[in-house]
């Protein structure tokens, strides 16, 4: 049995899953399948930064596309942590595509280096 609190809505029900998979607790269909997905293939977005090589800016924010799954966090910071931008990049350019095959990019979430107003 597992037990844990919904996300998906403002409620925050206390889910409980029972290991034939029967949900209890939630309020609405989007706390079962938050559970369910919770129990079977939990998923996570990162958001970190990349390293430059520009002095003023050593490094860049940036972050999945879309959700990987959980156990795939430590391998993609270790891809993450071994990247350089050696060139300038816009918000949203892919900075490492499809990383490890997982069908989400590496975005950057900042212009870098940062241009002048």
């Amino acid at each position: 049995m597992t037990v844990l609190y919904c996300i998906e809505c403002p409620n925050g029900c206390e889910i409980t899953v029972s290991d034939d998979g029967t949900v209890r607790g939630n309020r609405c269909k989007r706390g079962e399948a938050f559970a369910l997905a919770e129990t079977v293939n939990p998923m996570r977005t990162i958001a970190s930064t990349i390293k430059t090589i520009f002095k003023d800016e050593p490094v860049v924010p940036v972050r999945t596309s879309s959700s990987i799954p959980k156990a795939e966090i430590f391998p993609v910071m270790d891809e993450i942590n071994k990247a350089e931008i050696k060139a300038p990049v816009s918000s949203g350019d892919v900075i490492i595509k499809n990383v490890r095959g997982l069908g989400a990019d590496i975005i950057a979430t900042a212009d870098c280096p940062k241009r002048k107003r």
